[in-house]
């Protein structure tokens, strides 16, 4: 039998579709027995046709594989266990895992915490939000975010932008719900010349933001945090957006595809601009600053590589519902 798993492994690699779906589908018909041959090859690096097909039988075989894979955890093959744990977390969250894996997992955080330095949030393309730092216990109260705990900057973005970030679940009414999950970088300074210095956190969170708009956030962030702004980058459409409210109501945006493009009253950095613009800029300049780094530059943070000296804390992960917390989220996270 280990010959013929062996064999139907290797068709994964196939590039007749027939043959590498006839293999999946005889490996899932298998079971658990298969899960010690593919677990190799999930942990492979880049993509590939057979570490594509692998995952799939995993994924397929679901919860049989499970004890399969908490016995590798615990008794090895030790070359295996680091694999089986990715599978745990990617059928069905760090909820999968045993006591003693979750614990280890908080461990390595919380450690790698204490270097994480210099960090980098995503600047190129995406959706965020921004609050002053000093109100963060009113921006978790505004958002109704709970399970607040610790996270690495890599592991926060990819949780909030690139992973399973919403999951759908029945209330105690047996309402169908949707339950998001969000990261809050740590505290970043900025500094402008006729300014004080002033520390901000940002919000990424691509599911959160696009169900219940990100402008309807800001708006509440700021009724409990004195302001908020909202900036959104959008290359695939030649876009972006940026909007600042404070105390609950918006008091300048812009957006590329708006009509007007910019409302309210232009805020004194973008007067700076239209005063310092030469011949070619005037007209750039002439009503506002249509960019949203500009803006973030110099309103809160722009994003990117964020300077270790101007970083304070640690950044958190949290979830919009008290019963889902962030162990029922799937996916393996870098940490």
């Amino acid at each position: 039998m280990p010959d013929s798993i062996n064999a139907l492994v290797e068709d994964l690699s196939d590039d007749d579709r027939g043959v590498w779906e006839a293999a999946e589908d005889r490996l899932v018909a298998l079971g658990a027995q298969v899960v010690e041959s593919l677990l190799p090859h999930v942990g492979e690096d880049g993509s590939s046709r057979l570490k594509w097909g692998a995952e799939s039988v995993l994924q397929r075989l679901g919860d049989d594989a499970l004890p399969r894979l908490r016995e590798i955890r615990r008794q090895g093959p030790g070359h295996l266990r680091r694999n089986a744990l990715k599978v745990l977390v990617d059928l069905g969250g760090a909820a999968y895992l045993d006591e003693a894996d979750q614990r280890a997992v908080e461990r390595l955080v919380r450690i790698k915490l204490n270097d994480e330095l210099p960090v980098r949030v995503p600047s190129e393309a995406g959706r965020w939000l921004a609050f002053p730092a000093d109100r963060l216990d009113d921006a978790v109260a505004a958002l109704g975010l709970h399970d607040v705990r610790p996270a690495t900057t890599v592991m926060g973005v990819t949780a909030a932008t690139r992973s399973t970030d919403s999951v759908e679940f029945q209330d105690t009414q047996a309402k169908n719900r949707t339950a998001y999950r969000v990261f809050i970088t740590p505290a970043f300074e900025t500094w402008l010349s006729d300014l004080p210095i002033q520390n901000w956190r940002l919000l990424y969170g691509n599911s959160f933001i696009d169900e219940l708009d990100g402008f309807t956030l800001a708006d509440k962030l700021s009724e409990r945090c004195g302001e908020a702004h909202f900036y959104i980058l959008d290359p695939y459409n030649s876009a972006e957006n940026w909007y600042v409210a404070r105390e609950g109501h918006r008091v300048r945006s812009f957006g590329s595809y708006d009509y007007p493009r910019f409302r309210g009253e232009p805020l004194p950095f973008e007067v700076e601009y239209k005063e310092d613009a030469d011949e070619d800029e005037a007209e750039e300049y002439a009503e506002g600053v249509p960019y949203a780094l500009t803006a973030a530059d110099n309103l809160s943070v722009e994003p990117g590589r964020m300077p270790a000296s101007g970083t304070q804390g640690h950044g958190l992960l949290a979830t919009t519902h008290p019963d889902v917390p962030n162990s029922r989220f799937k996916g393996a996270l870098p940490i």
